[in-house]
């Protein structure tokens, strides 16, 4: 896709994927065939439901028809989040994935594989799984020493996970009901 049609795909995309208060994560064209498919990625600290995206699908492909930014070849639109194994590449993607397993790649060389407990502007602080029986250690990480990361998959995940994202959920449902009181 040219840098101009990317760049004009998402100038019409931004503003209603923005408006669900949605990340928009990537923009895609690629040939099938005769046609092609346009496939728009969002995200959201909660997650994204299927509604979501059917809606935002509607939405997009109606701005799509009143202009010509896929010009006139046939194309197949898919509205759709991100996949459990996409590249770690912003601090939202790692924020998303506290209390997750990740693997990084870190630029000094050798894979790291570890559960990321907390974060800030510079970088990851990180619980490395103990081996043969010892006990996990403590490891900060700057985001400049990873080449690359993404969530390793969790057939069984530690159960503290589901607690803190359920302390988060309560702590932002507190905030909201103490800025109520507030407005009040």
């Amino acid at each position: 896709m040219s840098t101009t049609q990317s760049e004009r795909l998402r100038g019409l995309l931004e503003p209603l994927v923005a408006a669900r208060d949605l990340d928009l994560e990537e923009i895609e064209v690629t040939p099938a065939g005769k046609s092609r498919v346009l496939r728009i990625v969002v995200d959201s600290d909660e997650g994204v439901q299927l509604d979501e995206c059917a809606e935002l699908s509607r939405e997009a492909s109606k701005v799509l028809d009143d202009t010509d930014a896929m010009g006139g070849a046939p194309y197949t639109l898919e509205v759709t989040s991100p996949g459990a194994d996409r590249p770690l590449t912003t601090p939202r993607h790692y924020r998303r994935a506290v209390g997750r397993l990740i693997k990084a790649r870190l630029h000094e060389g050798g894979d790291l594989v570890a559960r990321i407990i907390a974060m800030d502007d510079s970088g990851l602080d990180l619980e490395v799984p103990g081996v043969k029986g010892r006990k996990p250690t403590a490891r900060r990480v700057e985001f400049a020493e990873i080449a690359k990361a993404r969530v390793e998959l969790e057939f069984n995940p530690r159960p503290e996970r589901s607690a803190q994202r359920e302390q988060i959920d309560e702590n932002d449902e507190n905030d909201k009901n103490d800025e109520n009181k507030e407005e009040a």
